[in-house]
C-alpha cells in the first residue's frame, strides 16, 4: 500500500526537536530514590503498590511465615476458585471453558447447565457486526498490525451504537458481552483483510457459527477449509481461560480502571486497554519468545546439547544474541516468583500437541530452556525475587503449533482478556469509585518566564549539549 512519505519522514527539524526534548526531560536517576518513587508502581521486590480492592481475581506468589513474606509456587483465582481446578473440572467433563469463565468473571457464580447454554446462545447472537461493517470498516485501509486494527474497529463500533455513552450498568454489560461475542470476528476478518490486500492470498470471510465455541469459531474462521482437530481447539480454548483475567495490577487491566474511572464509554476505555496490551512488555512478549526461539535453533546446532543452549542464553543476557536486549523473553514475571501457574497448567497440553503435531523435539528444546534460564540468570544477575516461565513462553509455542500467523498472537490475547477488562470495568462502575489520579513529583527548577525578544535560540550549540 502506498504511502505519502510526509507522514513517515524524520527531518533534520525532528532531529533537533528530539535533542532538545531529551535535553529537558531526562529526569535524574537519583531522584527517583530520593523522592522514594516506586516506579512502575513496584517495590524493589516487584511488589505493587496497593491501588485498590478486587473481587474478580487474585495473584498468589508469598506467603507468611511468622514475621516474613516468603516466595511460594504461584496461584491464580477466578472470583475465589482456583484455576488449576477450574481447568480440570472443564477438561474432566471434555467441554469448552471459555464461555464458563467469562460468566464466572462478569457475575461471580459458576453458571449450572441451564444457565451456561443460555448465556452461551447470548454470545452467539451477539457474534454479528452491523451490516456492511466488514466491507466499510474492516476491509477499508487495512494494515500489518491487528491491534491497532482491532482498536479501530471498535472505536468505529461506538458509531453504530444509540447508546454509546450511557454508562449505567446495564448498558455497560449489553456492550461487554457485544464486544465479548465479536472480538474473535473482528481480529480474524481483520487478519484475512490484511493478508488479502498486503499479502496477495485470497480473502476469505466465514461467517461463524452459534454451534461453537470461541476456540472452535477462532480456528473455523480463519482457516481457509475451516478444519481443525479436537485437541487444537481444546487447547486453544485454554488458553483463553488462561488469559481471560490476571488480577486488576496489570498493566491494560489497570487502564480499564483508569479509563473507566473518568466516565468515558465503553469503546473507548476498550480501546484503551488494547492500546495497552499491544506492547511488547504486555501482550505482544510471546512473539518475543517466539522469534527468539527461532534466532536459537539457527544459531546453535544441536538441540539437545545443554552447553551449547547454556552458552546462547549467556549470549542473550549479555546482550550478544537476537535482539540484543539482554533479555531471555518468557522467564520472569512482575508478580510470580517460584513458578506461573498458568505455565504449569499450559506444559502438559503442550506436550500432548506437540505429539500431535509431531515437533516433540522442539517442546523439549522449550522444557531444557525453561529449566537453564534461571540458573543462567541467577549466575548473571542480583535476583531479588526467584525467577521462572511465564505463560508467554508456552503460549507462542501454541500458537506456533496451531499454525496461527504471528500478526494474531496479541489479538487472541485479547479476545481472552477482553472478559476481564469487562469484569473490571463493571466492577468499577458499580462501586462508583473516585477518578484515578496518582501523584507526580515535580522536579523542575522554577525560573523567570523570559520575553520573546529576549529570548536566546533553542538550538546554539551550547543549549543542546
Amino acid at each position: 500500500m502506498e504511502k505519502n512519505n510526509k507522514y513517515c519522514e524524520i527531518t533534520k527539524e525532528i532531529l533537533d526537536l528530539t535533542t532538545l526534548c531529551k535535553k529537558n526531560s531526562a529526569i535524574a536517576p537519583e531522584y527517583y530514590s530520593q523522592y522514594d518513587v516506586k516506579r512502575g508502581l513496584r517495590d524493589v521486590n516487584g511488589k505493587g503498590v496497593l491501588t485498590g480492592l478486587t473481587e474478580i481475581s487474585e495473584i498468589r506468589a508469598s506467603m507468611k511465615d511468622g514475621d516474613r513474606t516468603v516466595p511460594c509456587e504461584g496461584k491464580l483465582f477466578y472470583r475465589g476458585i482456583d484455576i488449576e481446578d477450574i481447568v480440570r473440572g472443564f477438561v474432566r467433563e471434555k467441554r469448552f471453558g471459555f464461555e464458563e469463565v467469562t460468566y464466572l468473571l462478569l457475575f461471580g457464580e459458576l453458571p449450572d447447565k441451564a444457565e451456561l447454554e443460555q448465556f452461551q446462545k447470548m454470545l452467539a447472537g451477539y457474534r454479528t457486526l452491523p451490516t456492511n461493517f466488514v466491507r466499510d470498516v474492516i476491509l477499508k485501509a487495512p494494515t500489518p498490525d491487528m491491534m491497532n486494527t482491532l482498536a479501530r474497529s471498535v472505536l468505529t463500533l461506538y458509531a453504530y451504537d444509540d447508546k454509546a455513552n450511557d454508562i449505567t450498568v446495564p448498558n455497560v454489560l449489553r456492550q461487554s458481552l457485544q464486544l465479548i461475542a465479536n472480538f474473535p470476528v473482528l481480529s480474524v476478518y481483520g487478519y484475512h483483510a490484511y493478508s488479502h490486500y498486503q499479502g496477495g492470498q485470497s480473502l476469505v470471510i466465514h461467517t461463524p457459527k452459534a454451534e461453537l465455541s470461541t476456540a472452535e469459531n477462532i480456528l473455523y474462521m480463519l482457516r481457509a477449509d475451516s478444519k481443525y482437530t479436537e485437541m487444537e481447539a481444546r487447547i486453544l480454548d485454554v488458553a483463553l481461560v488462561l488469559h481471560a483475567e490476571h488480577g486488576g495490577g496489570n498493566n491494560s487491566t489497570f487502564t480499564t480502571h483508569v479509563v473507566t474511572s473518568s466516565g468515558t464509554d465503553t469503546y473507548s476505555t476498550v480501546a484503551a486497554s488494547l492500546g495497552s496490551l499491544k506492547g511488547p512488555r504486555h501482550g505482544g512478549a510471546n512473539i518475543k519468545v517466539i522469534q527468539m526461539f527461532e534466532d536459537m535453533k539457527r544459531s546453535i546446532s544441536d538441540w539437545k546439547d545443554e552447553d551449547e543452549v547454556r552458552a546462547y542464553l549467556d549470549a542473550l543476557l549479555n546482550k550478544k544474541a537476537f535482539d540484543r536486549a539482554g533479555l531471555i523473553y518468557g522467564m520472569g514475571h512482575a508478580v510470580y516468583s517460584l513458578s506461573d501457574p498458568r505455565a504449569n497448567i499450559f506444559k502438559s497440553f503442550v506436550e500432548r500437541l506437540s505429539e500431535e503435531k509431531g515437533m516433540l523435539e522442539e517442546f523439549r528444546l522449550y522444557s531444557m530452556v525453561e529449566r537453564l534460564a534461571p540458573e543462567v540468570i541467577a549466575g548473571e544477575r542480583k535476583i531479588y525475587k526467584g525467577v521462572s516461565a511465564n505463560v508467554d513462553f508456552f503460549s507462542g509455542f501454541v500458537y506456533h503449533m496451531l499454525d496461527l500467523p504471528l500478526e494474531l498472537y496479541t489479538p487472541i490475547f485479547a479476545i481472552a482478556r477482553i472478559s476481564g477488562w469487562s469484569a473490571h470495568r463493571l466492577e468499577e462502575l458499580i462501586n462508583d469509585g473516585k477518578i484515578i489520579r496518582p501523584a507526580y513529583e515535580s522536579v523542575a527548577k522554577h525560573r523567570d518566564y523570559v520575553p520573546l525578544g529576549e529570548r536566546e535560540p533553542a538550538f546554539a550549540a551550547e543549549n543542546v549539549k
